[in-house]
């Protein structure tokens, strides 16, 4: 398909071979899942001793494909000495004997219904065939058993339907509410989350105390409206609204945006933090509230009951002898009423253009002044709903007390005082409380759904906390992971676009890089499969510590200019100049061009260090064979799935080949990065030419140390002797 759509002739080497692996990610940076195993190894010998256009396969693949294909001898054995070493026998695959023929696919099936569309696949081998693979492999009836249970019981529509209706009946929260809190307090059965609850802060609860002493204000103002010369409450209101104010002010302040006073925002928060002093600061203003009305209601009604008080036998006869005069069926009140008009009459009290100072003339505007209160009251936040509900009580309670027996008399009369006034307000008493009680039970239920639905409120304000902190970790989790995959520049480049497609091409050419490969040649002698070292795991776990602390060497500030690029097996690979923010010119010195690749020799050195360290720890003889180059190279991220940053070119192969024919514990480089890095001082020893594959043959150099002690870095000693005499052990 590629030949066809390119026009380019291009043929892929494709090498096969079945065993054990160890799969898993090594090291702390630049990540890639990745399989280790000696089998691996001879997989890798497969493909590279096969040949262009042709799959070549062992004979232990061979077992597991049965009369599948066609395949002839290859005789790669001869042409390995890895394979010829494992007594393995190879073939290249020749011809197809079953073609593929189409079946419904599992997602097909699933969703109920069948598509000539749908993905071909290979028909299942026979049964012996499958006896010989491993066990976890489903045979054909496994798989058709599990085919039709997907397509007698296993369509998703009943399923999702089914949790559409829950998701619906649930859609107010009532449910998942009941389950959680209990019914008649409210308060939520876990104890943590109830303690959270109490303790969160609503971001204008603060604000909805002020309704107290606006209430208490515009009461003030009908009484005195209302009633302007009764009683001597204007000291007790006046107090009244100037306390309620500063108390509201304290737990108000946070939640207005102006800062007036940093003592009151202090206050405030230290009212709404301790849950206690919140529901006493919250209380006392209701309370206290109440109390000015009760306390100007008692002042308007003193002087009337001190004169009844006084004169209860002149009343009493006065009110008896008015009912056998007039011989009708008037009410005690209206014979108390005029009784009084006679007494005050007689008396010369008070005329009637003054009585409304000597009595209360509208004394059911306290119980509606009460029902106000109440709704200031119920308007309060974060408070429990039974702690109000106890305070509204005990404010019924009282006025209820003040209608059926303290202003019982001014009640009864109200109505008659005046006859040609008809603004005036009579109630009976009893009527008027049970009013009061009745509108109390209301507000005690519209508190109960009123908390009620912050506590729902609260729960699913918490979810979506929880659900948006999860959503930011996993956010985080994701971008430190594709940071940890790509470099920086590379990763950056994908996240910031939203829409991009998976078959996008990211490549970018540089002029001068360097590259640095390597390895541990003696690892290979140091794995183990054998259960002692857990079937290689061990092997694998201390390869992991190495690259681990190559990894670590990277985050060092001198070295921000490398970048790992990838491991092969115990192969270390790396290159410096990949940084596409560097601003330099062909016309830059030497010094300036190739400073990075200076880098990249000294942390060669640090990885030297790094492995001589681990050895001392653990009592090895890890040397490392490495391998540098300089040049252009291509790097890139290719594939729709699995990315991976990588570069090739003709750059990266010579140094592919500098490490893989240099000498354990030295460092090979070709002559025309010899000539570079001399500028910084370095000292090389020349070796001779080489026979390289695809290049011919090259004069290369070892590295050997600076200019300024020789055969030193740093003033610690490179012997490659004693490094080549221990992989020689």
């Amino acid at each position: 398909y590629v030949r066809e759509t390119t026009g380019c002739t291009v043929d892929m080497r494709v090498g096969i071979h079945t065993g054990a692996v160890l799969a898993g990610v090594l090291g702390q940076r630049q990540w890639q899942f990745d399989v280790y195993s000696k089998d691996v190894v001879l997989a890798n010998k497969m493909e590279s001793s096969g040949k262009p256009g042709r799959v070549h396969i062992s004979n232990k693949t061979l077992q597991y494909i049965g009369m599948e294909f066609e395949v002839e001898p290859a005789y790669g054995e001869r042409r390995e000495d890895a394979l010829r070493a494992a007594g393995l026998k190879t073939y290249f695959i020749s011809k197809v004997l079953r073609p593929y023929k189409p079946r419904p696919s599992l997602q097909m099936m699933r969703n109920g219904t069948k598509s000539s569309s749908s993905q071909p696949s290979r028909e299942m081998p026979s049964e012996n065939t499958m006896a010989s693979r491993d066990s976890t492999t489903l045979s054909t009836a496994d798989e058709a058993r599990i085919l039709k249970a997907l397509q007698e019981g296993g369509r998703p529509d009943s399923s999702f339907k089914s949790k559409l209706k829950k998701e619906l009946v649930n859609r107010d929260g009532r449910k998942d509410l009941l389950s959680q809190t209990n019914c008649l307090t409210l308060s939520f059965r876990d104890g943590k989350t109830e303690h959270a609850y109490r303790h969160h802060r609503e971001t204008f609860s603060g604000a909805a105390t002020t309704a107290v002493p606006l209430v208490l204000f515009l009461v003030a103002f009908a009484r005195f409206i209302l009633m302007p010369s009764a009683g001597g409450g204007v000291v007790v209101f006046l107090v009244g609204v100037v306390l309620l104010t500063t108390m509201a002010s304290v737990s108000a302040a946070r939640s207005f945006p102006i800062r007036v006073c940093e003592v009151l925002v202090m206050a405030s928060d230290k009212v709404h933090t301790v849950v206690v002093l919140r529901v006493v600061w919250f209380t006392t203003l209701v309370i206290l509230a109440a109390a000015a009305n009760t306390v100007d209601m008692y002042l308007c009604d003193k002087p009337f009951s001190s004169f009844v008080a006084d004169n209860t036998s002149q009343l009493t006869t006065a009110t008896h002898n008015d009912s056998i005069m007039s011989n009708t069926s008037s009410s005690s009140s209206h014979s108390m009423y005029q009784a009084l008009r006679v007494i005050l009459a007689q008396e010369n009290t008070t005329t009637a253009t003054d009585d409304e100072a000597f009595i209360c003339l509208h004394p059911a505007y306290y119980s509606y002044f009460t029902l106000l209160i109440l709704l200031a009251a119920s308007l309060l936040a974060q408070v429990s709903f039974m702690i109000k509900s106890a305070v509204m009580v005990g404010v019924v309670a009282v006025q209820c007390s003040m209608n059926l027996f303290i202003m019982r008399v001014s009640l009864d009369i109200a109505e008659d005082w005046n006859t040609f006034d008809s603004q005036m307000v009579g109630h009976d008493r009893l009527s008027l409380s049970l009013e009061l009680c009745l509108i109390t039970v209301l507000f005690v239920a519209l508190n109960r759904q009123t908390e009620k639905t912050s506590r729902l409120l609260y729960l699913w304000r918490r979810e979506v906390e929880e659900q948006r902190e999860r959503a930011a970790d996993i956010r985080q989790r994701n971008e430190a992971l594709v940071y940890n995959i790509l470099p920086q520049h590379v990763a950056t480049h994908f996240m910031g676009i939203r829409r991009k497609k998976h078959e996008e091409l990211y490549s970018q050419s540089y002029d001068e890089i360097g590259v640095l490969f390597a390895s541990m040649p003696n690892f290979g002698d140091f794995y183990s499969e054998e259960s002692v070292n857990n079937q290689g795991l061990e092997c694998l776990r201390f390869l992991n510590e190495v690259i681990s602390d190559f990894d670590q060497l990277l985050e060092l500030a001198q070295f921000h200019d490398i970048i790992k690029i990838k491991t092969i097996g115990s192969t270390y690979m790396a290159a410096s100049g990949l940084n596409p923010s560097r601003l330099v010119k062909e016309d830059d010195p030497v010094k300036i061009r190739w400073a990075h690749l200076a880098l990249l020799v000294d942390f060669a050195f640090e990885l030297v260090r790094a492995l001589q360290s681990i050895n001392e720890q653990s009592f090895n003889h890890f040397v490392l064979r490495m391998g540098i180059n300089h040049g252009p190279i291509t790097a890139g991220v290719i594939g729709a799935r699995k990315p991976h940053y990588d570069i090739w070119g003709n750059t990266v192969n010579v140094a592919s080949r500098m490490e893989s024919t240099g000498k354990a514990g030295c460092i090979q480089v070709t002559e025309e990065t010899t000539k570079i890095l001399q500028h910084f001082g370095y000292v090389f020893e020349q070796r001779g030419l080489i026979a390289v594959k695809g290049k011919g043959e090259l004069m290369t150099y070892y590295l050997v140390g600076k200019a300024a002690s020789p055969q030193q870095v740093n003033g610690e000693s490179l012997d490659y002797s004693k490094s080549e005499d221990q992989v020689n052990t």
